[in-house]
């Protein structure tokens, strides 16, 4: 079973569970991924960071996840 993400999953976690999920956040604006910053923000406060809905983020991300583990 792949790992679910939530809002409250931080960016560096989350590169960590699947570096798939990249193009994803690049597709939000989120291209410094590496940066200091990013590695201790959560989903949420980078989808309010770059104006996008944190709910469609997340769905977003655990279906990148869910086909990269197919």
């Amino acid at each position: 079973m792949a790992t679910q993400v939530t809002k409250d999953t931080k960016i560096g976690e989350l590169l960590g569970i699947s570096a798939d999920v990249a193009p994803v956040l690049f597709s939000i604006g989120m291209h410094c991924l590496g940066c200091p910053a990013s590695q201790m923000e959560t989903i949420e406060e980078a989808a309010a960071v770059h104006g996008v809905d944190a709910d469609e983020l997340v769905n977003a991300l655990n279906k990148k996840i869910e086909e990269a583990n197919a």
